[in-house]
């Protein structure tokens, strides 16, 4: 194919803002679901290492494949891409990144244009990726699962996870599946005060490692969050160790981990914070890790914790009627994705608030 010729492509600088993955990953997205062809150059332009790595060659390489796209600059390095997508296709698919790269990155790429372009009326499609499931700068498996498939299932979004074996950094090897459902049509989402705390609960795993380093992550998290007391919402001394469940887990890996996973259910929302361990990084400071990240978010009384927050507006971006919700912390994340979402369809929103306190966003 002869990219010059193409009559409209959508020009990116990958470098905007955060200039992260993220900008690659909703251009892929919303290509793929609108046929716009793009070109992006300085991708991660300003990273230790530039350009694509394994897990942005991974998503490429699907999204390619789902759309029956044609690619120019698709390598290792590269920071200049274009893509021109065909006709999304659906089915059952399997995808390798080779190392420990993020598996529900990955995923969360390919889950908007196969669910918006409804290209075989019911039919769903059923992902399998190899990689990493609970590593650095990404949202574990868990955080998938229980967070943001829980706010999808809210705008009628069905999709449904399942987990084989754990990965973690370096050796990835972990193993998710998902089937997802086309839609037609989504409801908004309004949520914009959390209501009361109801339950805390998660999970504390090792995989090939003593099963007292996930009690220790356990117990640190718990003594943080239970002596703590955040005016002027409700003490938090009442969570004890009793009020809160954390499951420990021996998972099956084939390097070796840690990770911790908490999940806080109030009345009209739920949240995840998580922190992963790592060699020479005590159990204690991952438990640690985690409790302070609750309790950023619980201090705000915001409904909606800041990774859902740049994960969801997308959805929100296709829904015809007008979203709103509050968040405990704005990040560039989620003013680049708002940016890198606007360069593929027309939609309005609006960010309000200040440090300290939840922040409004507004879509359409």
């Amino acid at each position: 194919m002869n990219f010059d010729k193409v009559s409209i492509m959508i020009e990116i600088d990958g470098s905007y803002r955060e200039g992260g993955g993220q900008i690659l990953r909703t251009a892929l997205s919303l290509s793929c679901l609108f046929r716009k062809p793009f070109r992006i150059s300085n991708i991660r332009k300003d990273r230790k290492k530039p350009g694509l790595m394994p897990q942005h060659l991974t998503c490429l390489r699907a999204a390619q494949l789902l759309s029956n796209a044609e690619v120019a600059g698709d390598y290792i390095g590269s920071t200049d891409l274009l893509f021109s997508p065909g006709e999304m296709q659906t089915g059952e698919f399997y995808f390798d990144i080779g190392t420990a790269g993020s598996t529900s990155l990955v995923l969360q790429t390919l889950i908007p244009a196969i669910v918006f372009s409804n290209v075989s009326g019911n039919q769903k499609s059923t992902i399998s990726l190899k990689g990493g499931t609970h590593v650095p700068f990404s949202p574990s498996f868990h955080y998938l699962d229980n967070i943001f498939a829980s706010f999808l299932k809210k705008l009628g979004i069905e999709i449904n996870l399942s987990i084989e074996s754990y990965g973690f950094y370096p050796q990835g090897g972990g193993k998710i599946r998902a089937e997802i459902f086309p839609v037609k049509n989504i409801k908004p989402l309004n949520v914009t005060e959390r209501g009361a705390l109801l339950k805390l609960h998660g999970y504390s795993g090792v995989g090939n490692l003593p099963l007292s380093i996930a009690e220790r992550q356990r117990n640190t998290m718990l003594e943080e969050i239970s002596s703590s007391v955040i005016p002027p919402h409700p003490p938090l001394i009442k969570w004890g160790f009793e009020n809160i469940d954390i499951e420990l887990l021996n998972v099956s890996t084939p390097g070796q981990g840690t990770f911790i996973f908490l999940q806080a259910e109030s009345e009209h929302s739920t949240a995840g914070f998580a922190s992963l361990g790592e060699r020479r990084k005590m159990a204690e400071i991952v438990g640690e890790e985690a409790a302070k990240e609750f309790l950023a978010y619980y201090e705000t009384g915001a409904a909606l914790d800041p990774h859902l927050a740049d994960q969801i507006v997308l959805y929100l971006s296709m829904c015809n009627e007008r979203s709103v919700f509050t968040t405990s912390c704005i990040t560039e994340h989620l003013m680049t994705n708002l940016w890198a979402i606007g360069l593929f369809h027309a939609y309005k929103y609006s960010v309000e608030g200040e440090p300290g306190k939840p922040w409004i966003v507004r879509i359409n």
